[in-house]
């Protein structure tokens, strides 16, 4: 095992006193229920923190029966576990948004989620379909509910008790500057696409100045081409430091002050994703100043459709 230090361990602190976030966490965005359950057990017992899911995801029940079969060992307790899921576009409308959240606390088996995310800005038409398409193929949008009004929903889930901390997901700068002032509760996280290739600096540096808290997703590039983990120069502090390229990536996203999520399905990759430790502050600069491409790998922020969750069957 290659010798770590307390990063993996890092919280940072929430805006709405509630404690802090786990800045290492685990995403269950895995296609398959068996590999799902599987990897979110072997996640929580190699030693994450944070489970991420969604209803878009499908897996909110996998993530459910995993969580409460470890808890009934007795080695984790449900507090000592932040769980975040997310409202999906079709149900932004204020009387759905409320029976999807209770809809995701019965499958999670939860009293309570640490944290709520409006999973993109853009509204779908009202419906069980989660894909909602014209006879063109193109999506359908919901003119009738803006995000504001899906936003003042969420701040009274949290009124209610049963949702801890609540935030955006999917959303560029100026989203999250139009809900910040106008929200009476404020988000406590924005939860979006950010590695080397599209660091993010403008919305980390509005996020830090108002306490808000960066999640990066796809934070290893999500196996996408141009490749990140085979980046020269990743893989060249890789070497160096004696570390993987997907530990070194993960330790640059901690470090620079974001939170993250790591997703696999394979035991010795989970547990290498979560063995990081500190870089040397020159391998820091060589990640930030030394990679000039700039590459998004998900579309989502354009059209709400998120590239990286195939489309249903028939749809």
């Amino acid at each position: 095992m290659l010798p770590t230090d307390d990063l993996r361990y890092t919280k940072i602190p929430l805006n709405n006193g509630f404690g802090a976030i786990p800045a290492l966490g685990f995403g269950t965005l895995i296609p398959d229920p068996v590999a799902t359950k599987n990897a979110t057990k072997a996640a929580l017992e190699a030693g994450f923190r944070l489970l991420d899911t969604a209803e878009r995801y499908r897996t909110e029940k996998e993530v459910g029966e995993a969580m409460q079969e470890v808890f009934r060992d007795g080695k984790i307790k449900r507090e000592d576990v932040f769980v975040v899921t997310k409202l999906w576009n079709t149900n932004h409308r204020p009387e759905r948004a409320k029976r999807a959240f209770e809809a995701s606390l019965k499958k999670l088996q939860l009293d309570y989620v640490d944290l709520y995310l409006i999973h993109t800005p853009f509204a779908f038409q009202p419906g069980d379909e989660q894909d909602p398409r014209d006879a063109n193929g193109d999506v359908i949008y919901d003119k009738g509910v803006t995000l504001l009004d899906t936003w003042r929903t969420l701040e009274g889930l949290v009124d209610g008790g049963k949702c801890k901390a609540i935030g955006l997901s999917d959303v560029s700068l100026e989203q999250v500057k139009g809900i910040l002032d106008a929200a009476r509760i404020k988000p406590a996280v924005v939860h979006v696409e950010s590695h080397p290739y599209l660091p993010q600096w403008d919305l980390l540096d509005y996020c830090r100045k108002n306490r808000i808290v960066l999640q990066a997703f796809a934070a290893l590039g999500h196996s996408s081409e141009p490749k990140l983990l085979e980046d020269p120069v990743i893989t060249t502090i890789a070497r160096r430091v004696n570390k993987t390229p997907a530990q070194v990536l993960l330790a640059w996203a901690i470090q620079r002050g974001t939170a993250l999520l790591t997703t696999s399905k394979t035991l010795s990759r989970i547990k290498e994703n979560f063995e990081v430790s500190t870089l040397p502050q020159d391998a820091m600069r060589e990640i930030s100043e030394g990679i000039k491409s700039r590459v998004r790998f998900n579309a989502v922020v354009e059209t709400g459709v998120p590239g990286f969750i195939p489309r249903e069957k028939g749809s």
